[in-house]
C-alpha cells in the first residue's frame, strides 16, 4: 500500500562512536538528475555520492573544499565549515558545484579520468621534462586506459565581497549568474567573472543603531531568471523583480502573516524568524520554514499562506528552556517532493515531518542509529503532551533537543530523501511494490494500523 511510513533504510553513513565536531554535516544537496548527492560538513569537506544501478548511493568523490582561515585586518577566524553547496545544471560529462563557508565561495569541477597518455616527446614517463639533447625523432602521444580516476579541482574562487557570513547562494535559471547572501546585503555574480560582484539588496542602515532585521536566506526564481525571493529575521518574504530597477531594494511583493497583537510574547519575533525558503517546481508558490511551521504562500497572493502545517507546536511551552539553551535559534529546513504534493522538514529528537498537501495529513519518522537498520521499515511516532496512550509515544518531556534534524533534501524525481543528523547521513526511499513500481508517499493511503491510529491534523 502506498505510504510514507514506508521508507526502508537505503544507505547508512558515517556512524561514529564520539562524534568529532568537524564531521557534523552541515548541508545536504541533490544535482539536478538525483544521480548524485552532496554533502558538506564542518570540517570544510565536500562528499559526493553516486547512486548505483541497483539504486544504493555510494561514495564517488571526497575532497577538501575549504580550509580554516584568519583575517587579520578584523582579528576573526573563518571556519572552513561548508554552510551550503549548489548544482550546477549539467552540460557535459563533468559535474559542477558551488560551495561556500562564511566568507568565500569555490566552484569545482568534479570529473571522470579512465585514460591515460603516453609517449610524450619531451616528458619522460614519471612527467619529468628530457634533455632536449636527447630527443632525436617525434612520435605520436598515445591514450592507455588506466582505472577509474575522478578528480575535483577548483575551478573559480569567489572572494572579499561579503562584510558578514554568507548564509545562502543560488544559482540563477540563466546557467550565467548566482547569488551570495549575507545577514545584511545579496550580491549578484557572474560564474565567470571572480573579482567584482553586483550588490542587487542592502539592508545596512547609515548607523548600526537602527538595524531592525538582517537577511536569514535568498533564492533565486526556478525559471525566471528575473526574480528571486529573500526572508529575514522578523519573519517576512520579500519577492524582488530584477527588471524594475538595479537595486532591488523596493520589493514587488512582500508576504508577510500578521500577528494577534493578544498572542505576541517575548518569544514571538524570535519564533517567527525564517530559516529557509524554497520556491516550488512549479514557480508558483513559496514554501517557507519558521521555528514552529511551516508555511506555502502563492505568489499571487500576499497577505497570508493558503497553507500552514505546525511541525512542532507542542514546544510552546518550552520556549523559555529553549532559549536559554540557544535551541530557539537553531534553523531548519525544508524540502519539496518532486510534485510539490509533499513537504518535509526537520524537528527534534531526531525526527522529521511530511505533510500531505491533498489530504491535510502528516507523519513523524525518526532517523536514528537505534531505530533504522538495513532495509528497515520506519514506523510512525507520536509526541504526547499529556499522559502517554501507547507505548510507543514519546512524552515530550523526553524530548532530546541535542539531536536535531536540520538539514534534509528530496530527490528531485523519486521518492527518495536524505536526511543529515549531526554527523550520520541517512538515505530513505519508498519500498518497492512486488510488481517492481515505486510506491507514492501518501499518508491518507496509510496501512491499517496508521488509519486506524492516525496523528490528529495539524493544518
Amino acid at each position: 500500500k502506498e505510504c510514507f511510513s514506508k521508507y526502508v533504510l537505503h544507505f547508512f553513513f558515517f556512524f561514529i562512536l564520539v562524534c568529532d565536531p568537524a564531521d557534523v554535516i552541515s548541508t545536504v544537496e541533490f544535482n539536478q538528475t538525483g544521480e548524485f548527492l552532496a554533502t558538506g560538513d564542518k570540517g570544510g569537506r565536500v562528499v559526493i555520492f553516486q547512486r548505483e544501478p541497483q539504486g544504493e548511493y555510494n561514495v564517488y568523490s571526497t575532497f577538501q573544499s575549504h580550509e580554516p582561515e584568519f583575517d587579520y585586518l578584523k582579528s576573526l577566524e573563518i571556519e572552513e565549515r561548508i554552510n551550503k553547496i549548489r548544482w550546477l545544471p549539467l552540460h557535459n560529462p563533468a559535474h559542477f558545484l558551488l560551495a561556500t563557508n562564511d566568507k568565500t565561495i569555490k566552484l569545482w569541477k568534479v570529473s571522470e579520468r579512465d585514460k591515460r597518455a603516453e609517449g610524450y616527446n619531451l616528458r619522460d614517463e614519471e612527467g619529468r621534462l628530457k634533455d632536449l639533447s636527447t630527443v632525436t625523432t617525434l612520435q605520436v602521444p598515445v591514450l592507455r586506459p588506466m582505472d577509474l580516476l575522478v578528480e575535483a579541482s577548483p575551478r573559480r574562487v569567489f572572494a572579499n565581497a561579503h562584510a558578514y557570513h554568507i548564509n545562502s547562494i543560488s544559482v540563477n535559471s540563466d546557467c550565467e549568474t548566482y547569488l551570495s547572501a549575507d545577514d545584511l546585503r545579496i550580491n549578484l555574480w557572474n560564474l565567470n567573472i571572480t573579482d567584482r560582484s553586483f550588490n542587487i539588496v542592502d539592508l545596512k542602515p547609515e548607523n548600526m543603531e537602527d538595524l531592525s532585521e538582517v537577511i536569514t536566506v535568498a533564492e533565486f526564481h526556478p525559471h525566471h531568471c528575473h526574480l528571486l525571493a529573500f526572508s529575514s529575521s522578523t519573519g517576512t518574504t520579500r519577492l524582488c523583480d530584477m527588471r524594475a530597477s538595479a537595486l532591488c531594494d523596493q520589493h514587488a511583493k512582500l508576504f508577510e502573516e500578521a500577528v494577534d497583537p493578544s498572542h505576541r510574547s517575548f518569544f514571538s519575533e524570535i519564533v517567527s524568524s525564517v530559516s529557509d525558503v524554497k520556491f516550488s517546481h512549479s514557480g508558483r508558490y513559496l514554501l517557507t520554514r519558521d521555528y514552529l511551521a511551516v508555511k506555502v504562500w502563492d505568489l499571487n497572493m500576499e497577505n497570508k499562506p493558503v497553507e500552514t502545517y505546525q511541525v512542532h507546536d507542542y514546544l510552546r511551552t518550552k520556549l523559555c528552556s529553549l532559549y536559554e539553551s540557544d535551541c530557539i535559534f537553531d534553523k531548519f529546513e525544508c524540502a519539496w517532493n518532486g510534485t510539490d504534493s509533499v513537504i518535509m522538514t526537520g524537528a527534534y529528537n531526531n525526527y522529521f515531518r511530511m505533510f500531505d498537501r491533498a489530504s491535510l495529513r502528516d507523519v513523524t519518522l525518526e532517523a536514528s542509529r537505534e531505530v533504522c537498520k538495513r532495509r528497515a521499515v520506519l514506523q510512525p511516532r507520536r509526541v504526547c503532551v499529556g499522559k502517554k496512550q501507547k507505548e510507543t509515544d514519546v512524552s515530550v518531556d523526553s524530548l532530546d533537543f541535542r539531536k536535531k534534524i536540520l538539514h534534509t533534501a528530496w530527490h528531485p524525481k523519486e521518492n527518495i530523501i536524505a536526511i543529515a543528523a549531526s554527523n550520520n547521513l541517512y538515505i530513505f526511499q519508498d519500498r518497492l511494490t512486488p510488481n517492481g513500481h515505486h510506491n507514492t508517499p501518501e499518508i491518507q493511503s496509510a496501512p491499517p494500523k496508521w488509519q486506524t491510529q492516525p496523528n490528529p491534523p495539524t493544518y
